[in-house]
């Protein structure tokens, strides 16, 4: 088995993968203050918990986007698991092509995607990660990263508005019955959700026209991807655990140099 960690701006997502099926899943919230034993004990105890056979955990592989908690998390694994993780990064081998000025700036999350998006569904395709940021990044037919795009994401948004503002509410994150809004929480509520749903539909026609892309697959992923397309009609694929598919197909291809795209 395989233990993979998700790291974002808010929650460490943790799974204990065999081949690409998760058979154990925790999460816990990113907090870069605690120690390596505050972590790595507090992942030990839900492995604990759930009666997973640590002995056959035989590696540990991260994707960060979060610096700070890097050294209390690695050093809490190797002290709890006795492994030293794989760390993902620019560096690590992938099916992936950089075409980028400056490829240490790409997030090690936005490398496990756009690995996973194009290994299990192909290329052209953009991929959506409706997380702390909301990103749209491009892979052609061959692997080759094309462009990236960042923008805030839903939550950010919302506490913005409750941050920055005398006497708008916190509100509850869903699609809205309609534009017609008859209270505060409602008009909130219809300003967020159409203005992501507006922003995905024009990054996404924007893209196209702009590369000449006309068969573009939409992959989507994230928290907060499966509100935002309701009705099934802006995304091709919604795949909520392509996260995890990516961290071990990258594994996968690091303990092998037998990679073969869309092989399970």
């Amino acid at each position: 088995m395989l233990m993979a960690l998700d790291v974002s701006n808010t929650n460490i997502d943790i799974g204990i993968l065999e081949l690409y099926n998760i058979k154990y899943r925790f999460k816990m919230s990113t907090n870069s203050i605690q120690t390596s034993d505050e972590i790595g004990s507090t992942i030990y105890r839900f492995c604990m918990f759930e009666n997973v056979d640590i002995s056959k955990i035989e590696n540990i592989i991260i994707s960060s986007v979060v610096p700070d908690i890097m050294y209390s998390l690695t050093r809490g694994l190797k002290k709890y698991f006795c492994i030293d993780p794989i760390i993902i990064d620019s560096k690590t081998k992938s099916c992936i092509k950089l075409n980028f000025e400056y490829p240490s700036q790409l997030s090690a999350n936005r490398l496990v995607l756009l690995a996973a998006a194009y290994h299990f569904y192909g290329g052209p395709a953009i991929v959506i990660d409706y997380s702390t940021a909301t990103t749209f990044d491009v892979v052609d037919k061959n692997g080759c990263f094309i462009t990236g795009i960042t923008a805030p994401g839903i939550d950010i948004c919302a506490s913005a508005l409750y941050k920055k503002t005398a006497r708008l509410p916190k509100i509850e994150l869903k699609k809205p019955k309609s534009v017609y809004c008859r209270n505060k929480e409602e008009c909130i509520q219809a300003g967020i959700y159409y203005g992501h749903v507006g922003e995905a539909i024009y990054i996404i026609n924007r893209i196209k026209k702009e590369l000449n892309y006309s068969d573009l697959k939409i992959i989507a992923t994230g928290g907060f991807a499966k509100s935002i397309d309701c009705d099934n009609n802006i995304f091709t694929v919604y795949d909520p655990f392509l996260s995890f598919k990516g961290m071990y197909l990258l594994y996968k291809i690091n303990k092998s140099s037998n990679y073969v795209k869309g092989e399970n």
